[in-house]
């Protein structure tokens, strides 16, 4: 209780911490509460002891990039306070939590497609956006999508996200999450716009069936199939305008992969706008 005491009084007098709520990539993220506005809040907790100073670089390079990021899907940015022992990065809270939660066997299990078609809509809408800015997400699954009670879809976790120069002949170094990677990903570390668009059809295969493609392999069993079969093995019982807009997405040659604004005028997307409204 004493630690916990000690810890909020570090933020400035600004912000509560409250439960954790998840983990990223460098540590806890935990429910944080705005005592000037009342308003609820994601707070990022990086650990500050034994981090390089070249990870720490990186850290900050990412937050550079965040905050110069406005779009509806995306998540916000509100701050950082650094104490001596943790880098404490603020974001906006969305209090549904990630799709990957939520269709866990013990909540509301997999999507019917034309659920799926509303959240993968708003992901490819962020995605538009991110492509504009010459960002590339680089890590596009369930796990970090974010949901609020209204349903609107937020991008978070931009830890392996990179923006590309032209000086990188629009690819750069890349990683990822190995069920989500793009063969040109795993096979020549090299990353694309399109290479956020193989992860749209994998992690629209994880809201399906709750798991994306080859998730019963090891990862490197994994990472190998994904570079060696031409593409992954579809769920059965899928409508054909899903099936095509997968086979869009999982196109070997990155290069034939269309866009988020293309795949966004896709029938299965149109479909399901027209029965959403």
């Amino acid at each position: 209780m004493e630690i916990h005491r000690a810890m909020q009084a570090t933020l400035d007098n600004k912000y509560m911490l409250g439960d954790e709520i998840g983990r990223g990539s460098y540590g806890p993220v935990y429910k944080g509460l705005d005592l000037e506005t009342g308003n609820f809040v994601a707070i990022k907790q990086v650990p500050l002891e034994n981090i390089a100073e070249e990870d720490l670089n990186a850290i900050m390079q990412k937050i550079d990039l965040l905050k110069n990021l406005n779009h509806g899907n995306i998540v916000k940015y509100l701050g950082s306070i650094k104490t001596e022992t943790h880098l404490h990065i603020i974001l906006e809270y969305v209090e549904n939590g990630s799709l990957a939660n939520i269709i866990k066997p013990d909540k509301f299990g997999p999507f019917p497609e034309s659920l799926v078609a509303v959240y993968i809509t708003q992901v490819l809408e962020g995605l538009v956006y991110l492509h504009e800015q010459e960002v590339v997400h680089q890590d596009i699954r369930g796990a970090n999508i974010l949901t609020t009670k209204e349903g609107l879809v937020k991008l978070v976790d931009f830890s392996l996200s990179i923006k590309l120069t032209k000086a990188d002949g629009n690819t750069h170094s890349a990683t990822g999450t190995p069920y989500w990677m793009a063969p040109e990903v795993v096979e020549n570390f090299e990353v694309c716009n399109a290479s956020d668009i193989w992860s749209v059809g994998c992690t629209v295969i994880e809201l399906l069936t709750g798991a994306p493609p080859y998730f019963d392999l090891q990862p490197m069993l994994a990472l190998c199939k994904i570079v060696q079969v031409e593409s992954p093995p579809m769920p059965d019982g899928l409508s054909p305008d899903i099936t095509d807009f997968l086979n869009q997405c999982f196109k070997k040659d990155a290069r034939l992969r269309p866009d988020a604004k293309t795949l966004l005028s896709h029938p299965w997307i149109q479909n399901s706008r027209r029965v959403v409204n």
